[in-house]
């Protein structure tokens, strides 16, 4: 499988125009989201692992490439990000890390026999983060859901900075 050339990357289209000018709204939305999560109380790596996950998990090329593109800009090494698809096993994450993405996969993953989220994994949450840092960690997963549809149905062009990434 080779990646697509400069010229490939540069016909890929979007299947919508960006939201932005039709609804105020979504800026503001995600800068209150954004804000939210940037408050201090877990680190900004742990969030982009979590959503990295998450858009791995929903099958966003968008996330995917966004996250990892944040990721590797913060310095995070190729062994680190490329492991968050297999964490489990993965050598590379603190406890707090490895809680902070099962959170995310529990969230995003349907649960037949119970509760998506049970009582034990928010009681091992909470051994790592306090309320603030948990309620940080729950809005950085809502965060990425909120844009997850915006990826998988507007397609907006993976790679390109925000604003930019809508070819209509």
């Amino acid at each position: 499988m080779s990646t697509p050339t400069t010229t490939e990357q540069d016909d890929l289209q979007s299947r919508l125009p960006d939201p932005a000018q039709f609804f105020d709204e979504v800026a503001t939305i995600a800068g209150a989201m954004s804000k939210a999560t940037r408050n201090g109380a877990i680190p900004q790596t742990t969030i982009s692992l979590v959503q990295l996950r998450a858009g791995q998990i929903a099958g966003s090329t968008y996330h995917t490439v966004r996250q990892t593109g944040l990721l590797r800009k913060a310095g995070e090494t190729e062994e680190r990000i490329t492991a968050v698809a297999s964490w489990q096993d993965a050598p590379y994450f603190t406890d707090a890390e490895r809680v902070a993405l099962e959170l995310v996969e529990a969230v995003l993953t349907p649960n037949p026999f119970g509760e998506r989220v049970p009582d034990e994994l928010c009681a091992k949450a909470s051994a790592h983060y306090d309320d603030k840092a948990l309620w940080t960690l729950t809005l950085a997963i809502g965060q990425i859901c909120f844009f997850i549809p915006v990826a998988l149905i507007a397609k907006p062009i993976p790679g390109r900075p925000l604003g930019k990434n809508y070819s209509r």
